[in-house]
């Protein structure tokens, strides 16, 4: 899915994101609202569109789409920094089905959020308005925007099927984005365009099989796919008040969602945004999942990390305790070293458990430990009490990210690999300037 148009936005917007909606110049606002904060619409060179996409290089291409109409879409960064998302001609991908379910979900929450705002009407809600961001998300194209004051006249549509009321009266209204809408799902279901009068025969005569994209086999249940044809014919009514509204959508569409945990960009099979970040050793080893080569790091750290955690300990414990909870840290460690790593949880457990000392080196060796002893989640208590202690550490951010991936929470996973490259720049950064 893309954009059908040579000038390029920056994508938006879903509902659960209170984000700006960017607009063309001709697009106005009847309540006479501020604006002026929204960016303004441009046009950019060819060479300023290959320098933003690295030469339109394979690994920006965040989607592929439609075989009549050739379509690929890139992202990339402007000099200012600004995300853009381009299209251009080339090979059409299926969608697996959690994408395409995410796809009309989001879609659903960009119109309610759009109606929230009082700006219901939409112009050409089509495949080609989908745009997806740094993440794989699919955001809402604000090429369709309408003007409200024109109370919904237009000059011409580029839809596929147009809506009835729109033959009759040359107008769109908020129902008719609905019956597009309709149009979109069985965009979605069948992977090609469907004339609705048609669609609508196949669904009374209980022809689903003939709906259905033969790519989808074996992806979905015949009650999601009952379901999602059910919620089409209603958006497709004659009768513009018989059609649901964006609000009634979402919470249709919500239920149906597949493989939440999954991010977009792995259900788009595309490379995340943090494939393009430079890593260093450890994040690219945590990306990985490498925990081979996470040991090598934290054996060949140390303690370095711990200066500067506070200590305070009475003369008591320094003469009855200190030397016993030495010793245990020293087995944990020659353990650690050793690669004997129940021995190490043993050892580190003993530790920490005498609560005289506190060290978040000690609480990120004995997470790794639980890592390779397949214990993901004792090794997220760890490294997130790594973090209590040392709340910039950005191992242990980084630990997180590899826990939060064990046990399938990949969203919060990159999150954590984010936070734990972002805090490890930080500190190289402060280290350059001593």
């Amino acid at each position: 899915m893309g954009i059908q148009c040579s000038r390029f936005l920056p994508c938006c917007v879903t509902s659960q994101v209170k984000a700006s909606v960017l607009e063309t110049p001709d697009a106005e606002n009847d309540d006479g609202s501020e604006v002026s904060n929204w960016p303004t619409f441009r046009e950019f060179t060819l060479e300023q569109l290959k320098n933003a996409t690295s030469g339109f290089a394979v690994e920006n291409i965040v989607s592929e789409h439609g075989e009549k109409a050739p379509n690929v879409v890139y992202k990339g960064k402007l000099e200012n920094q600004m995300r853009i998302a381009e299209n251009a001609n080339g090979e059409s991908q299926p969608m697996k089905w959690a994408m395409r379910l995410r796809v009309v979900l989001h879609l659903a929450q960009a119109l309610e959020y759009c109606t929230g705002k009082g700006r219901a009407l939409y112009h050409d809600l089509n495949a080609y308005r989908v745009l997806f961001d740094e993440d794989g998300n699919p955001r809402l194209s604000t090429f369709g925007l309408m003007k409200n004051s024109r109370d919904g006249k237009s000059y011409s549509t580029n839809l596929a099927f147009t809506p009835p009321e729109y033959l009759r009266t040359g107008r769109v209204t908020p129902e008719s984005v609905i019956y597009s809408f309709g149009t979109l799902l069985l965009d979605l279901l069948s992977g090609k365009h469907i004339p609705p009068s048609h669609a609508l025969d196949l669904i009374r005569d209980r022809n689903i099989q003939m709906l259905t994209d033969s790519c989808l086999e074996g992806q979905f249940s015949e009650n999601d796919g009952t379901e999602l044809v059910r919620l089409a014919s209603r958006c497709l009514q004659y009768e513009p008040r018989e059609r649901p509204n964006p609000r009634s959508l979402v919470s249709a569409l919500a239920p149906l969602q597949k493989e939440t945990e999954v991010p977009s960009h792995v259900l788009m099979g595309v490379p995340h945004s943090t494939s393009f970040a430079t890593l260093s050793p450890l994040g690219e080893a945590c990306s990985r999942k490498d925990l081979t080569a996470i040991h090598e790091v934290l054996d060949n750290l140390g303690y370095k990390d711990d200066e500067g955690v506070a200590n305070e300990l009475s003369f008591q414990m320094w003469t009855d305790q200190m030397q016993d909870t030495l010793n245990c840290k020293k087995k944990g460690d020659a353990a650690f070293r050793q690669k004997d790593f129940r021995e190490a949880i043993e050892c580190y457990t003993q530790f920490i458990d005498v609560g005289t000392m506190v060290s978040p080196t000690v609480y990120a060796r004995r997470s790794l430990c639980y890592l390779i002893s397949d214990m993901a989640q004792e090794a997220l208590n760890d490294a997130m009490q790594a973090q209590v202690i040392s709340p910039v550490w950005h191992i242990a951010s980084y630990l997180q990210s590899v826990s939060l991936a064990t046990v399938g929470m990949e969203n919060e996973a990159q999150a954590a690999l984010k936070e734990g490259t972002t805090l490890e720049s930080k500190r190289n950064a402060t280290s350059k300037q001593k």
